[in-house]
């Protein structure tokens, strides 16, 4: 089921019919942290996520998406607004939005990370980790991101 929060331009969405992939893409491909991704990728991760567009004038300007099994947990990735549309407020709107929405309601344990809007997730009740002994990782750094795999072996 998708929703909408209107309050005049913008509107955010949940509808994936009006999330323009190019625009997400784009963006992503240019980030710090998804820096060369692949369409194909984004495309797959957004099918297997919450995602919320922001639109002014029918036209993507923001995004974000929440990676949750809608029970326990999740984790807010990929949030941006093009830079010709920040400083406007939409990234506390969208955050907003994203915090209301009836499926991340229930959630115990919310993660993201961030390089430099600590401050922007704060206001949402965001922290530093509490506990970062119990948190582990693995990352792929030579994961080629256009596909999403692991390059073979060379022998």
């Amino acid at each position: 089921m998708s929703s909408e929060m209107r309050d005049h331009n913008p509107l955010i969405t949940t509808d994936m019919s009006r999330m323009d992939l190019d625009v997400i893409h784009q963006y992503l491909t240019g980030s710090y942290w998804a820096e060369g991704i692949g369409r194909e990728l984004v495309a797959r991760s957004m099918e297997h996520s919450l995602c919320f567009g922001v639109l002014i004038d029918d036209k993507q300007v923001g995004f974000a998406r929440v990676v949750t099994d809608s029970a326990t947990f999740g984790y807010l990735a990929d949030v941006f607004i093009l830079d010709s549309h920040q400083g406007r407020g939409l990234g506390k709107k969208l955050m907003e939005a994203i915090m209301k929405h009836p499926d991340v309601q229930d959630l115990r344990h919310w993660h993201l990370a961030t390089r430099d809007a600590q401050t922007l997730y704060e206001k949402y009740g965001f922290t530093a980790l509490a506990r970062p002994e119990r948190h582990m990782e693995l990352f792929r750094p030579r994961m080629d991101q256009s596909t999403g795999t692991l390059p073979e072996k060379s022998e």
